[in-house]
């Protein structure tokens, strides 16, 4: 049975391989060929695909955020040879070598994009730098009109390293995993690009949010276009489940994020669902706790829960909301325990979450300095766990 299976994973893999040379040919155009290409290529979906989509699977599918990064030593080697974050970040050979450095060391069940997100702004005409101390720099904020009305559309040549990064980690993962593409929410980007670097209280653009709504607004709907445009196109080229990071929308309280991030949401998940009603949106907020309802009504298939929730409170809050599927919610200092520690909060989460539309992750991202066996014990715990065992224990 499961060599039936696998041989039906290398096949679907080697039918989108077969078929992904001739749409990079016209990647803007949705014809029939490709659609029966991309049915073909879904004949036996990933794991966590189909975890995503509610369906039935053994077991939860497991993967990390930030699992490709400084907590691994390859990372690090690597990062010496090319200290510049961008040129990591933006040139195909070292995304895919960097995305894949987490798949050859634990097998993770989804492979997600090296990359961040605020890889597109300069494509929309928002240049920034990366400062190893202060973190990215946006010399010219966007904070008049005028600079909203010379932002530009998305202009996917100079994101082709995505693209062909995306497709090439298809090729590589050869079906045993779900490759993940990844976007940062409107307000989350307007954040850096209003108050021009990392901020811990968001005065700028929180100000902006009353003394200047209509300039607010203008740009939120402009990153939104967007940032939809640019989801698809890492959908077209490889992509098989989106996340959609609002990672400042906790920073908002409940009735001004319904005003000031969720619509803005809701126009990139409508136009994926509208252009690929088959890929899986999983949508985290980072500090989201009292807007998890909140989050569900955007229509994402998966919502992302941080670490200080409990699983269990999280789903009952969330059955009435239409039970979406969850992703998380292992504290990320955990991984800093021992691993007795670590298998019961595994077994806690996997139980709590229940048999159905359940991924499990982090709360957050792998933390620097995070022990490689300890991310490997639960990779491990995760291949071994069966909704029957997290229930009996």
């Amino acid at each position: 049975m499961l060599g039936s299976i696998a041989g039906e994973s290398i096949r679907a893999s080697v039918a989108w391989h077969d078929c992904s040379s001739k749409i990079r040919q016209r990647p803007f155009r949705v014809t029939a060929p490709h659609l029966r290409c991309r049915a073909q290529a879904q004949a036996v979906e990933p794991l966590m695909v189909r975890a995503a989509k509610g369906q039935e699977v053994e077991r939860p599918p497991c993967w990390m955020m930030r699992q490709a990064g400084r907590y691994q030593q390859a990372y690090r080697e690597l990062a010496k040879k090319h200290p510049s974050f961008r040129e990591r970040s933006e040139t195909t050979d070292l995304i895919v070598e960097i995305s894949l450095q987490p798949w050859k060391s634990f097998r993770p069940d989804g492979v997600i994009l090296f990359s961040d997100i605020l890889t597109p702004l300069p494509a929309l005409g928002v240049p920034f730098e990366i400062d190893d101390a202060k973190g990215p720099i946006i010399a010219e904020p966007v904070r008049s009109m005028e600079q909203v009305t010379r932002l530009q559309p998305l202009d996917l040549q100079q994101l082709h390293f995505v693209g062909e990064a995306l497709t090439s980690l298809r090729q590589e993962v050869n079906g045993q995993a779900a490759v993940l593409g990844f976007v940062g929410s409107p307000w989350t980007l307007a954040t850096y690009v209003i108050e021009g670097s990392s901020s811990g209280l968001y005065k700028t653009i929180k100000t902006m949010i009353h003394g200047n709504p209509d300039l607010l607004s203008a740009l939120l709907s402009h990153l939104a276009e967007q940032i939809a445009t640019y989801s698809c196109y890492q959908i077209r080229s490889g992509a098989q489940c989106i996340q959609l990071f609002d990672s400042w929308g906790g920073q908002l309280p409940p009735q001004v994020w319904d005003r000031w991030s969720r619509p803005y949401i809701e126009t990139i998940v409508k136009r994926i669902k509208a252009e690929h009603p088959d890929v899986p949106v999983t949508l985290y907020a980072n500090g989201s706790g009292g807007l998890i309802e909140r989050l569900a009504r955007t229509g994402a298939d998966v919502i992302g829960l941080d670490w200080t929730l409990d699983m269990a409170d999280a789903r009952a809050r969330l059955q009435k909301e239409g039970n979406p599927a969850v992703q998380g919610n292992i504290d990320p200092v955990m991984l800093f325990a021992d691993q007795d520690s670590i298998a019961t909060a595994v077994r806690d989460c996997i139980a709590k979450a229940g048999p159905r539309g359940h991924i499990l992750n982090l709360g957050h991202g792998v933390l620097v300095g995070t022990p490689e066996e300890n991310v490997a014990f639960m990779f491990d715990m995760a291949r071994k766990s069966t909704y029957k065992q997290a229930v009996a224990a």
